[in-house]
């Protein structure tokens, strides 16, 4: 089959959330889809490459692994995603050409290593680079040449300490917010003094990630961290930020409750803060000992319906995101973007 971009079906909320949850797609031939490819450098999906697809407005990231059940099939700008076992068209979307790591933005990691070591996370088992002022001053410069950037968001793993990472960034932030005029978010483990230094250099948006439901399960995956300074940084960026412009990723599928998830999405859009609901990768948290289970749709739909409704009660949208994950939505179903 063959159609015009204007004449790609919508995908559908059920569609996205199927696709969502099986989270990977074959492709027979990477390299002829090549400009349209991203490989992970932070998180979770670290060292994964992964493809955008989009349609009807709704955008899905799927990594790249022969094993899928789903298999990608390409007809001019129409993407077919096939069930492998039977041929039953699951989608059918066009690609979207990443800028830096994501569409529409540019999404950068200073730090490719990290000296912690979250169970989740393959991050601390890479030898990654770190990105020098004039790298990260040049990926943005192209970026720009798209015509399509709309805000740069940074990232990055605990290099050296957190200190000298908020040093570090804050003072690209500063780069950037100066020679580019975008909307700058930054997502990086917090010091008692990170708000006001990225704030101060210009960021318009945090992310600090408490990343599981609990504080049980985080001493199990993050035994290097502390919730308590996370969860500190997250009411003082409230105050300076404002509510709305503050965000916390939350992994699912690592051992926690639909209730114990719900209460904390309550407590954190009471304080002004958006989660962000995340399925997680089951490989990485194997190897840390985790019992990592990706969520099914019907888990998924279920989540983000019930995120919505706190989020609505707290009147916080995330429409109104200008950086980092909310208006890529990529990777979640977002409350207000997707449903």
């Amino acid at each position: 089959m063959s159609c015009r971009r204007d004449e790609i079906p919508g995908l559908s909320l059920e569609q996205k959330a199927t696709l969502l949850a099986l989270g990977s797609i074959a492709v027979d031939d990477p390299e002829a889809i090549r400009p349209f490819l991203t490989t992970a450098t932070a998180g979770p999906g670290a060292g994964g490459t992964s493809l955008f697809l989009n349609a009807g407005g709704r955008r899905v990231r799927l990594s790249l692994n022969p094993d899928s059940p789903l298999l990608f099939v390409r007809d001019g700008e129409t993407a077919r995603v096939v069930r492998r076992d039977d041929g039953e068209i699951v989608a059918v979307c066009r690609l979207e050409r990443p800028l830096c790591h994501c569409p529409r933005q540019a999404y950068l990691t200073i730090g490719e290593r990290c000296i912690y070591s979250c169970r989740f996370c393959p991050v601390p088992r890479r030898e990654g680079g770190v990105k020098t002022d004039e790298e990260v001053r040049d990926l943005v410069r192209t970026a720009t040449e798209s015509g399509e950037l709309e805000a740069i968001s940074i990232t990055s793993g605990v290099i050296e300490s957190p200190a000298e990472d908020e040093r570090r960034i804050a003072g690209i932030v500063r780069m950037l917010a100066s020679e580019f005029g975008l909307p700058i978010g930054v997502s990086i483990y917090p010091t008692p003094t990170s708000t006001g230094a990225l704030f101060a250099a210009g960021a318009v948006e945090i992310k600090y990630n408490l990343e599981t439901a609990t504080p049980e399960l985080f001493r199990e995956a993050c035994p290097d961290l502390s919730r308590e300074e996370i969860e500190t940084a997250l009411l003082d960026a409230v105050r300076v930020f404002g509510r709305g412009r503050v965000a916390s990723n939350i992994l699912v599928g690592i051992g926690e409750t639909d209730d114990e998830l719900e209460a904390l999405v309550a407590s954190l859009t009471a304080d002004g803060i958006i989660p962000v609901i995340r399925p997680v990768n089951p490989g990485p948290a194997r190897t840390g000992g985790l019992t990592a289970t990706r969520p099914d749709a019907a888990r998924l739909l279920r989540l983000a319906s019930m995120t919505k409704r706190h989020l609505d009660r707290h009147g916080l949208d995330p429409r109104q995101a200008r950086t980092m994950c909310l208006p890529c939505t990529g990777c979640d179903l977002v409350p207000g973007i997707d449903l």
